[in-house]
């Protein structure tokens, strides 16, 4: 069996939880993608010409070999926020889909995915995880202290749905901190040590709902359907691509339509992460099997330690065998925290 390593390994830490160690305002790319950045920044304007695939055929035709090669993480990570936000707009930009991205849109997007892990397409990582900034930098990570830094439209609505996300994923890196000490807890049979651990993680729960629950405050459900919702839909199931979405110029694929997932909070590892602690295993149905799917969405580092969690967590049936009962309403309390935030 895999051991679980400390948090860290898993690019996971208790201040940021799964949201990016770095301060992505300030990661600084080569100057060959000055033209890349100039025009994903520009979205929000070109989006409401209605023409903005007209703008976004003139980017530059970019090989990326030699920077997949040599970027740091950060750097082809930021790089590749831009690139999926353009391949979105490109996608849904304009009253009619358009099922074939051009060459410089696709080629590029493809080399970071083959880098970073993930699937060509915006992903949750893309769109929350490494797109946020702090405004004060000796500030926490609060909904009065974090900013958005690509969007697609921009406005207080967009900004708000994301940084909801960004808040709750800074406030989960406390539950992901209280992970090894409480497997370390099971396996000793530490009764004290586990109803510590599964309090804690109780009440950080109670927080990330509390944060959920602002949503409405900022985001009109009117804005989020009409305005925010459309550019992060994807390419799987989707009746408006039976097709799917070629990538041009990407000989890995073909010429064939990709059928991709969107972007969903799903694709979050805060949850599943929880699903493997607990051992909570879902109904065989076709949500389960979606679910299962969005895993491959998620970085690598994330993967690892949903799948090395799973492996190292014997926690269920270490409390059915100690047959305590504070200690079962202390594990039903975190399902009911989880339940509630499903």
């Amino acid at each position: 069996m895999t051991e679980l390593k400390q948090i860290s390994a898993y690019e996971v830490s208790r201040q940021q939880g799964f949201l990016a160690a770095y301060d992505a305002s300030q990661v600084r790319l080569p100057n060959e993608f000055s033209e890349v950045v100039a025009m994903a920044e520009a979205l929000p304007d070109l989006i409401v010409t209605g023409r903005v695939r007209h703008f976004l055929k003139q980017l530059p035709t970019l090989d990326l070999s030699g920077f997949c090669a040599t970027a740091s993480d950060a750097q082809a990570r930021k790089l590749m926020v831009h690139y999926t936000f353009m391949l979105q707009s490109y996608v849904w930009g304009e009253r009619e889909v358009d099922s074939i991205l051009p060459e410089v849109i696709a080629k590029p997007t493809f080399q970071l995915s083959q880098r970073t892990g993930q699937p060509p397409i915006l992903t949750y990582s893309n769109y929350v995880l490494d797109n946020w900034a702090k405004i004060e930098p000796g500030g926490g990570i609060t909904l009065d202290n974090i900013r958005l830094l690509q969007p697609f439209l921009g406005g207080q609505d967009e900004a708000w749905f994301v940084l909801i996300h960004v808040a709750i994923e800074a406030v989960a890196g406390k539950i992901l901190a209280c992970i090894p000490l409480l497997i370390k807890a099971t396996d000793h049979r530490d009764q004290h040590g586990i109803a510590k651990g599964l309090k804690k993680i109780a009440d950080h729960w109670a927080e990330i709902n509390a944060i959920f629950d602002r949503m409405p405050e900022r985001c009109d459900p009117y804005a989020y359907f009409h305005r925010v919702r459309p550019w992060i839909h994807g390419f799987k199931d989707n009746p408006a691509l039976p097709n799917g979405v070629v990538y041009s110029g990407v000989n890995e694929f073909k010429n064939q339509g990709q059928f991709l997932r969107g972007q969903t909070g799903s694709q979050s590892s805060i949850v599943p992460t929880m699903d493997a602690l607990l051992k909570i295993n879902h109904a065989a149905d076709p949500l389960k099997s979606y679910l299962d799917e969005l895993h491959i969405y998620r970085p690598p580092s994330h993967r690892r330690f949903i799948e090395d969690v799973h492996k190292n967590s014997n926690l269920r049936e270490v409390i059915v065998e100690l047959d305590n009962s504070d200690l079962r309403h202390a594990y039903n309390d975190c399902l009911e925290c989880l339940a509630a935030f499903r």
